[in-house]
């Protein structure tokens, strides 16, 4: 058969699951560019909304009772356009839609640039775990938020990661004048600025001037180098080797990259004079036992020292100094190398599940959440302070493993055998999110608190990197010291106490 002679496909039915303003902007969208199928119905739990007709589709409703009528109408997908909706009203809805015979499930994630009115199909993507697992988030007003950005030049480090990504998202709605995209990985670099790209043809967001970057933090001429050509005015620093275990593997590679690279940042933002300079850090950071932690516990350090230098040089009329502070939270679902896709992995062939320990707990919030109160922090925070996120309560990791093999059609250890493995290198049963000696303060922000110390800081960080730099780089008078991870170790449980080995 040739190919004009060739039956059409009949369009995709659509059914897009919320009336309000975002699912009508959805449906506007497929109708106008009349290539993505039919949108049939809405379907709505509003009474106000049901039986009535926006822009002659028909809004159906309640829909646990519509959607099991359906299953005989062939319907083909389902579009949950619910910005607002709750983890609990989503769970519901998920599994309603599933029972009457859904196969595609789609869903527009709930971000505060789409409450505000800018809904976009491309925004669409497959429902996953981390859409019915955990808190409600908070809404952020990004607009609001984001003022602080407007014209300005923004650099994001490790902008190809889960968290760097998701903050260049959400940057678009910003106004930024230029988004710099720096990271060591060209793949992941060019995928997220393929995708920011992509978003901007759609109408998403405003036009900044997207700049991908492939650099090293570990090069300090380097970063003296770009900072000084992109005469950047705000820093999210996200970049850093966080995998514990491999990172256990290589220790040396964690303080180069991690430490080093941080001091290499701040000194050039410091010299090109930023305006601004967010640090964002970890739980695991809370009273070490991993090389990671110890890793970000010392950026910690270097941020807030190079705040309180900043802020001993207000008085100098030749002192240039950027505003520095630090944003610290927990795990994120579904960021790389998380348990998530780990899971999701082991699932899909069958299993087991493997989970280190019964009673793990970790603190989870989305990775959209914790990036919109980032960014909030970022603009509201002051020079030299700590910001914790408030995580919520823990949850056990063997609870979140039986969500998901449900969320998968399976029963726990019936289908799906779940197997524990056992605490590996650089873990612990739980993690904290501030320590002994510090005081975490509400503040007038939702979910943002403040971390006061207790007690000054005892570790002398100046000398500390002089005794770790002759393992991270050669030093032809120190031959012997170079990448011996054993020193390394003992320097670090030297130099910080509370730091035990895991």
């Amino acid at each position: 058969m040739t190919e004009k002679h060739r039956t059409p496909l009949p369009p995709e039915r659509l059914y897009i699951i919320g009336a309000g303003f975002a699912g009508q902007t959805l449906a506007q969208e497929i109708k106008v560019k009349a290539i993505f199928g039919e949108v049939v119905a809405f379907l709505d739990d509003d009474p106000e909304k049901i039986g009535r007709k926006i822009e002659g589709i028909p809004v159906l409703g309640p829909i646990r009772d519509v959607a099991q009528l359906l299953r005989m109408k062939g319907a083909d997908e389902a579009i949950i356009a619910i910005p607002s909706a709750s983890r609990e009203y989503l769970k519901d809805i998920y599994h309603t839609l599933k029972q009457a015979g859904f196969q595609r499930i789609r869903i527009l994630p709930g971000i505060s640039q789409i409450l505000e009115g800018d809904a976009h199909l491309i925004q669409t993507r497959s429902i996953d775990p981390q859409d019915l697992l955990g808190r409600t988030p908070i809404t952020v007003n990004l607009k609001e938020s984001l003022a602080y950005l407007r014209g300005k030049r923004v650099l994001v480090t490790g902008a190809g990661g889960s968290i760097g990504s998701e903050l260049c998202r959400q940057l678009l709605s910003g106004g930024a004048a230029r988004l710099y995209l720096f990271g060591h990985g060209e793949n992941a670099i060019y995928q997220i600025d393929r995708e920011l790209r992509l978003l901007q043809e759609e109408g998403v967001g405003e036009k900044a001037t997207l700049v991908p970057i492939i650099g090293e933090l570990k090069d300090t001429r380097y970063m003296d180098y770009i900072l000084e050509r992109l005469k950047v005015d705000v820093i999210f620093h996200t970049a850093a080797y966080k995998h514990v275990p491999m990172m256990e593997e290589n220790p040396v590679a964690a303080i180069e990259n991690n430490f080093f690279g941080t001091a290499n940042l701040i000194a050039a933002a410091r010299k090109q004079g930023v305006a601004r300079f967010v640090h964002i850090t970890t739980d695991k950071a809370v009273e070490p036992v991993s090389v990671y932690g110890v890793s970000k516990y010392l950026c910690e350090r270097l941020v807030l020292e190079e705040a309180a230098q900043a802020a001993a040089s207000q008085g100098s009329a030749d002192a240039v100094y950027p505003h520095f502070m630090v944003v610290r939270f927990g795990n994120v679902l579904g960021s790389r190398g998380s348990i998530m896709p780990l899971f999701q992995q082991q699932i899909e062939k069958g299993g087991p599940v493997t989970v280190t320990h019964p009673q793990m707990r970790r603190w989870f919030m989305t990775i959209p959440e914790a990036c919109s109160l980032v960014l909030k922090a970022g603009g509201v925070g002051e020079n030299g302070n700590l910001y914790l996120l408030d995580m919520g309560e823990p949850v056990r990791i063997r609870d979140m493993a039986e969500q998901m093999i449900r969320f998968y059609g399976f029963e726990p250890e019936t289908d799906i055998k779940i197997e524990y493995i056992g605490l590996r290198p650089g873990e612990r049963l739980g993690e904290k999110l501030w320590g002994d000696d510090e005081l975490p303060r509400q503040t007038e922000f939702n979910r943002i608190l403040k971390v006061e110390r207790k007690k000054p800081y005892k570790e002398n960080i100046q000398e500390l990197m002089e005794h770790l730099r002759p393992i991270c780089w050669f030093d032809p008078e120190h031959p012997d010291l170079y990448r011996d991870p054993k020193r390394l170790r003992d320097i670090l449980k030297e130099a910080i106490p509370r730091y035990v080995d895991g």
